[in-house]
């Protein structure tokens, strides 16, 4: 991506985390009723972790992290339906499609959220795309004195890339939703 480009994409509000990209529309509505369309047919299964499962439903793709024994295993390889958003996604990113290598579907009905967290360290950047409703995706950091504090309104159709500081400093977390959400992640692999 060019310099003249990165100038004039849209960017998130200003004060947030140092490395977090946004795009709205990143793909066209007739795009997202396609995918929603699709992951109708998938086999969700309740997120979990160490034990607990969560609201939120999920079916990894390329790569799957084990929370119950703290291993990234391979997964099913990512369907073909999914490699234009990839493509999409990477050109936003700046990455090879390629390095995309691990999908994440996640659904959230009315109620669903996510606590806050890290993604795994066996992950490097994180890019999300929002469909079907708006999300308040928040940020927070330890500062010495509490916590601090941002936010920002992943609207559907959107999507957004952590790298730098917005993926290794601080955690993010997203609060009971309103309506039906579906949220692709894509996950490049950390080197080494």
């Amino acid at each position: 991506m060019s310099l003249q480009a990165d100038l004039f994409a849209p960017q998130p509000p200003p004060g947030l985390p140092e490395g977090l990209r946004y795009r709205p529309e990143l793909i066209s509505s007739a795009e997202e009723r396609d995918l929603a369309a699709r992951f109708e047919t998938l086999p969700f299964k309740p997120f979990e972790f160490r034990g607990y499962t969560g609201h939120r439903q999920v079916v990894s793709f390329g790569w799957r992290y084990d929370f119950g024994r703290r291993s990234l295993d391979a997964a099913t390889p990512i369907p073909d339906f999914l490699l234009p958003l990839r493509e999409t996604v990477a050109a936003f990113t700046g990455h090879a499609p390629e390095a995309l290598a691990q999908a994440l579907i996640s659904l959230y009905e009315p109620g669903a959220a996510i606590g806050w967290h890290r993604d795994r360290p066996e992950f490097g950047q994180v890019a999300g795309v929002s469909l079907l409703a708006p999300c308040r995706f928040r940020f927070r950091r330890a500062n010495g004195q509490g916590w601090e504090r941002r936010a920002f309104e992943a609207a559907p159709r959107s999507a957004y890339l952590l790298s730098g500081a917005s993926r290794t400093d601080w955690e993010h977390s997203i609060p009971p939703l309103e309506a039906r959400r579906y949220s692709v992640t894509f996950r490049t692999l950390a080197q080494g």
